[in-house]
């Protein structure tokens, strides 16, 4: 009795076994379907750019985007096949904005523990630092200031950019300075070049160029012990698996290695540098 009411579901076990098989089977096809492959067919990769010459820069009459990370956006879209969409955004928004969906790299991001519980990164593509840029005249300023600590004074005022990687190290670094947030990097230089602002804090290598720029009385301060010394590099989704971060990584490891890198980082400098004249 017993074997005749387990006959039809030994008879069915088959079948459930082909059934499951089959459900496997499409689970891991889909799986193997990585995030790149969904950008290929929608056929666009969206890279959020928020303006930091020379990382991004932005062409405000023809909208166009230039800047060495605009170039790897633009060189990665061409490794998927796939044509670049640069998405305006601004400091304070570049992680939200790509944790939304609304893009899939974020540009020049700063590898930073708080960022990389929020997104994942790729592996940099150049190292980074924050400086000290200000007038030499300004009698404010100490001669022989070396660190953050020499310029940490209640008589002086230092200008960043909002919601950027300097903008939260030097507002942990400071106690009696006055820090003067603004939204662009036009606006902070200006707050130094008519005297708004004291000092402007920024990217090393973004302030070599303003203090090129302006050689007559313009210096730099790389402090010691360094402020924020991190990698620069694309901010990718959360939910990137392994793999998919990989192909971002082999894309970005062959540039740097190859010096491609730096010679993408030597034209946009010099475009910024040109623009100034």
């Amino acid at each position: 009795m017993l074997s005749k009411m387990l006959s039809p579901v030994l008879r069915a076990l088959p079948a459930l076994a082909l059934i499951t098989g089959l459900s496997t089977t499409a689970a891991s096809a889909q799986a193997a379907e990585g995030y790149w492959q969904g950008v290929q067919k929608a056929g666009v990769l969206r890279c959020g750019a928020a303006v930091a010459p020379p990382y991004v820069m932005r062409d405000p009459a023809s909208g166009e985007y230039s800047g060495f990370f605009a170039d790897l956006c633009r060189e990665f879209a061409d490794v998927l096949k796939v044509k670049p969409e640069f998405v305006d955004t601004t400091w304070d928004n570049i992680v939200a904005g790509l944790q939304a969906g609304k893009w899939d790299l974020s540009l020049a991001l700063n590898r930073t523990p708080a960022r990389a519980m929020a997104v994942q990164f790729s592996v940099p593509a150049m190292e980074y630092q924050i400086s000290l840029a200000y007038n030499k005249e300004n009698p404010k300023i100490p001669a022989g200031a070396t660190s953050v600590a020499d310029i940490d004074n209640k008589d002086l005022t230092l200008a960043v950019m909002s919601g950027t990687a300097q903008d939260k190290a030097i507002t942990a670094a400071v106690k009696n300075a006055t820090i003067l947030r603004l939204p662009g990097n036009d606006e902070t230089r200006l707050a130094v070049v008519s005297r708004r602002a004291d000092i402007l804090v920024d990217a090393s290598d973004t302030n070599q160029l303003f203090t090129q720029s302006n050689p007559d009385w313009a210096v730099a301060l790389n402090p010691t012990p360094a402020l924020a010394k991190q990698g620069v590099a694309f901010g990718l989704p959360h939910q990137l698996s392994a793999s998919d971060v990989e192909v971002v990584n082999i894309f970005l490891e062959e540039k740097v290695a190859t010096g491609h890198v730096e010679e993408l980082i030597r034209k946009a400098v010099n475009e910024v540098l040109k623009s100034a004249q």
